[in-house]
């Protein structure tokens, strides 16, 4: 039997920075499992530039990103299964017990004290959002176009039209343009944008390349091969309707519709889900709702910038490697939970008596909004933004959460204008213009 101090699943930022993390923190034997045949993750697809300016202070394309934490990993001799999946993780004497299987190795049985999921997200799909209409060839998500044009060099089509403004759609809209094809329209049912403004600015508007808010496809055309969409404007009660509906010949759809956690494997390990992220609920420590088990990364909620991914997962590594020595107190904790206009707020617990760092996103765009963290009616931290986007995630630090707390909530209020100057912004302007890490 394969006995390890710290099994981690995933090879992405979160995985490296967990395991490189755990290894700095004095577990010798840390073992990290990728799936894919080469560690990494996404980042060796997404060769735009823009990573890294907050945790190099430069800045890098995805593959350089990479590379520096691979690198890292290699330094410290951390050992990295790739071509390895991890079929299932059980309850054992020894902590747990992790089933993998790899094509060279066959099944591998590993015991080990803790694990960190690492595992990333995945992109939503046409069965996600239940578009209407056959099923002809040319209909995929933004990200597999991302990976054919950068990793494989092909060109999935030459008339583009993308569902949904989030930013790897953002982000595919400017590289199809590069390649010579053309993006007839990105079309998102929310009256706002789901991306980053810079990547709106950057990567459709300099492109003269229109973006239709309030509407959503109605209709797929096409037999062997997609030969046109049907637009169709949405009323407030996301009903499409009849007046501006229009049609817009193309042979390629990219589906830009959301990210979610990939949490197949922690619902198999008994691991308690938050029903907003779909991610794991987990304490201070990071560590779920299953003793021994910790979470970093995009498998816990979606981040906006990979250098965050990377951050948080470099605490999750240190808090696993303790619970691993034995030395994780956990102490007195308190609820989190989201208030007025917040989406949702991360960790769902914290230490009280101690500092904390939250995450959070709102849940529609504002102006003049003021974010408060309160222990009943005791103000811990107050701080006006200008203006706050759902696709912008917006960190929180609380100075120091009271011994006796009951609960903290996290809300925002609307201040009028003209109320003052604001203290800070969010979105794109508050992350030191790093352009398109969101296609990670």
């Amino acid at each position: 039997m394969n006995r390890r101090g710290m099994v981690v699943i995933g090879a992405g930022p979160a995985g490296l920075a967990a395991a490189i993390a755990a290894k700095q923190q004095g577990i010798g034997d840390v073992l990290v499992v990728e799936r894919e045949d080469y560690a990494g993750g996404l980042l060796h697809q997404c060769i735009h530039d823009g990573f890294g300016l907050h945790r190099f202070r430069e800045e890098l394309t995805g593959p350089e990103y990479a590379e520096r934490y691979i690198a890292m990993a290699r330094k410290e001799e951390i050992e990295i299964l790739t071509g390895t999946g991890v079929l299932d993780i059980l309850e054992s004497d020894g902590g747990k017990r992790l089933y993998m299987l790899s094509e060279r190795r066959g099944l591998i049985e590993v015991e080990a004290r803790a694990v960190v999921l690492a595992m990333g997200c995945r992109e939503k799909n046409r069965g996600n959002v239940n578009i209407p209409g056959s099923r002809p060839a040319g209909i995929m998500t933004a990200g597999l176009a991302q990976r054919m044009v950068n990793l494989e060099g092909y060109l999935p089509g030459r008339e583009i039209v993308i569902l949904g403004s989030g930013d790897i759609g953002l982000i595919m809209a400017r590289r199809m343009t590069w390649e010579g094809a053309r993006v007839r329209a990105v079309v998102e049912i929310q009256p706002y944008p789901g991306g980053l403004n810079r990547n709106i600015v950057q990567c459709l508007n300099d492109f003269h390349i229109p973006l239709y808010l309030s509407h959503s496809i109605t209709d797929i055309r096409g037999d062997s091969r997609l030969e046109a969409v049907e637009i169709s404007p949405i009323d407030a009660g996301r009903e499409p309707r009849d007046r501006g509906r229009f049609v817009v010949p193309c042979d390629t759809l990219l589906l830009s519709v959301g990210l979610v956690p990939e949490n197949e494997l922690s619902l198999k390990a008994g691991v308690e889900l938050d029903p907003v992220t779909q991610g794991p609920v987990v304490d201070s420590s990071l560590m779920t709702s299953v003793e021994g088990i910790f979470a970093c990364g995009n498998v816990l909620h979606v981040h906006d910038i990979v250098d965050y991914v990377s951050e948080d997962a470099e605490i999750c590594g240190i808090t696993a490697a303790r619970f691993v020595r034995g030395g994780l107190d956990r102490g007195s904790e308190v609820e989190v939970r989201a208030g007025n206009l917040v989406r949702y707020v991360l960790p769902s617990r914290v230490r009280s008596g101690e500092g904390a760092r939250l995450s959070l996103r709102p849940i529609l765009p504002a102006e003049n909004a003021v974010l408060t963290v309160k222990d009943g009616d005791e103000v811990l931290y107050r701080r006006k933004y200008r203006k706050v986007y759902p696709s912008g995630m917006l960190r929180v630090p609380v100075p120091r959460v009271p011994e006796h707390s009951g609960r903290l909530e996290v809300g925002f209020t609307l201040a009028p204008e003209g109320s003052g100057a604001p203290d800070g912004e969010s979105g794109s302007d508050s992350f030191g213009g790093e352009a398109g890490s969101e296609a990670v």
